[in-house]
């Protein structure tokens, strides 16, 4: 299933949330020139023969093409953090010894990493055929994931190898869906309905524009620790709670895209200030989530290690100019993380059944951050 956009709630900017920094074009990953975005949702509340047992089933894929449908095979250059280590990303090791990956990142639920990552290869090999045919190349696709079982049957693993390379083939630019889609279908956001968002912001470096964009699956926190700019509306948006959500069972996976041209060691740096990020929004990274990002660099362009000659030579930004990039993820992060639970809808859960997750209001939101803003003196 292809999803188009068709945004039927206003994103935490059009709302009326004043988030500081300046998105690019499409406030999305997709910014970032070349990236693509790809999603296939499974959800029976839409489509009941999906339904196979006793649980709904409301789950999906996440495709993310940083090289687009490039067929040369290159290196898109990365760094790996993990601030809790509840979940699974697959590729870190080879990413934090090689500082590159090859490939799509996708991004599922907890009982169906291996599925995904039998579709990404399969499109590996398929996509750049030559190259594996004519070497002894190998696929290493990066695959992450959270927990979707209160609002999906997990233990069903519906999401099969076709999904992943359904969401691979849907890969497109521009405005990018949010909320219940993709991996995101089946994810909670501090008790709220979560699941996909993203946001980007241009950064300015000596006489140019670069691109950073980011892209989250968020499942994580609890209500009462939620904060939106610093107000601490979780604790005034205290009903509709789900039964047995009241500590941390959740996860967020954070991808961190860009054009500046950065080593992997700066990349790695760029990956933790994720945690910054959503932090913002109130979690302290509970001891039952998977906490995991990535970032990326499209730029530093060149062939396989293993199909170049003996020397290689990259470009890259001075440290002591990273601060504004680093102010760049912190800030989509945490609009990203609002975007995805602004977007999404009520969903019925699997377990307890009878429940609903609800998705955040986001009129009485914009209120609670105004009064609190108002009381402090803080005006626009």
């Amino acid at each position: 299933m292809i999803e188009k956009q068709t945004r039927r709630r206003p994103r935490a900017r059009e709302l009326g949330l004043r988030l500081p920094g300046v998105p690019g074009a499409h406030n999305a990953i997709t910014d970032v020139p070349g990236v693509l975005v790809g999603y296939e949702t499974l959800s029976s509340h839409r489509e009941p023969g999906l339904q196979t047992g006793p649980l709904p089933v409301q789950t999906g894929v996440t495709a993310i093409l940083p090289a687009g449908f490039e067929t040369r095979p290159r290196p898109v250059w990365a760094g790996q953090f993990t601030l809790n280590g509840n979940g699974e990303m697959t590729g870190t090791h080879w990413i934090r010894d090689g500082g590159y990956f090859v490939g799509p990142i996708l991004l599922t639920n907890t009982h169906s990493v291996g599925a995904v990552h039998d579709g990404a290869t399969r499109w590996i090999l398929e996509h750049h055929g030559k190259a594996w045919r004519d070497t002894h190349l190998w696929a290493m696709p990066v695959v992450a994931e959270t927990y979707d079982g209160v609002l999906n049957d997990i233990n069903g693993q519906h999401v099969r190898p076709e999904h992943a390379l359904a969401a691979i083939r849907a890969a497109s630019p521009g405005p990018v869906a949010e909320g219940n889609v993709g991996g995101g279908a089946g994810m909670i956001c501090y008790e709220f309905k979560g699941g996909t968002g993203t946001a980007s912001r241009r950064v300015e470096i000596a006489d140019g524009t670069y691109h950073l964009g980011v892209l989250v699956q968020a499942n994580h926190g609890v209500r009462p620790w939620l904060n939106v700019l610093g107000v601490p509306v979780g604790h005034a948006m205290r009903e509709d709670r789900i039964p047995d959500l009241h500590h941390e069972r959740g996860s967020v996976i954070c991808i961190i895209g860009t054009d500046l041209p950065l080593l992997p060691s700066q990349l790695q740096k760029l990956a933790r200030r994720a945690t910054i990020g959503i932090g913002r929004g109130g979690t302290p990274g509970g001891n039952n989530s998977g906490d995991m990002f990535l970032a990326f660099s499209i730029a530093n362009d060149m062939d396989l290690p293993q199909l170049s000659g003996p020397w290689r030579q990259m470009t890259c930004l001075n440290d002591e100019l990273l601060d504004s990039v680093y102010l760049a993820a912190v800030e989509a992060v945490e609009e990203a993380v609002l975007n995805a639970m602004l977007a999404a809808e009520d969903t019925p859960t699997a377990r307890p059944a009878g429940s609903i997750c609800r998705a955040i209001d986001a009129t009485r939101l914009l209120r609670l951050v105004e009064g609190h803003m108002q009381r402090r003196g803080v005006s626009g």
